[in-house]
């Protein structure tokens, strides 16, 4: 089977369209390219092109990231870190996308979701049941002092 091939316009149109509908990163629109068979510069030609008209913009994508993976996921700082890391998102972008991230709205997410594990583990051990509410908020990326404190206060 063979695989569409596409001028350097039509694919420039569809990434717009891509970036369009859902903040992307560098990373993503590359590989999106590279799968469309575009040769290396003409993937630096439509990225620089999709930046020029703020369809690609990596600040705005860490905020909407963090802020979207955080409300909705209910995710930690670390885990939010790790993911914009592994989509080459630079040090600088991540620090102002975690400012997206109130603190007492941070820490009344951690509170409510540990609540909520509490109730649902029904480990009768007072150990094994710490420990699964910790795993269960260390895999979702809240900092392992704020988890074992808050473990803590709730689990007696």
């Amino acid at each position: 089977m063979e695989k569409k091939s596409y001028s350097v316009t039509e694919a420039t149109v569809k990434l717009q369209q891509f970036c369009a509908y859902q903040d992307r990163c560098h990373k993503e629109v590359v590989e999106k390219l590279q799968k469309m068979n575009m040769i290396p510069a003409a993937i630096d030609m439509i990225v620089t092109e999709l930046i020029q008209d703020n369809f690609l913009n990596e600040e705005r994508f860490a905020k909407s990231f963090a802020r979207g993976k955080f409300r909705i996921k209910k995710w930690g700082r670390l885990r939010i870190i790790r993911e914009l890391k592994f989509r080459n998102i630079s040090k600088y972008n991540i620090d102002i996308a975690l400012k997206e991230i109130e603190e007492t709205t941070y820490l009344d997410t951690l509170d409510e979701l540990a609540k909520k594990r509490a109730k649902a583990v029904k480990e009768t051990n007072l150990f094994k049941r710490k420990k699964k509410i910790a795993d269960y908020l260390l895999y979702r990326g809240w900092e392992s002092n704020l988890v074992y404190e808050k473990i803590n206060e709730l689990v007696k």
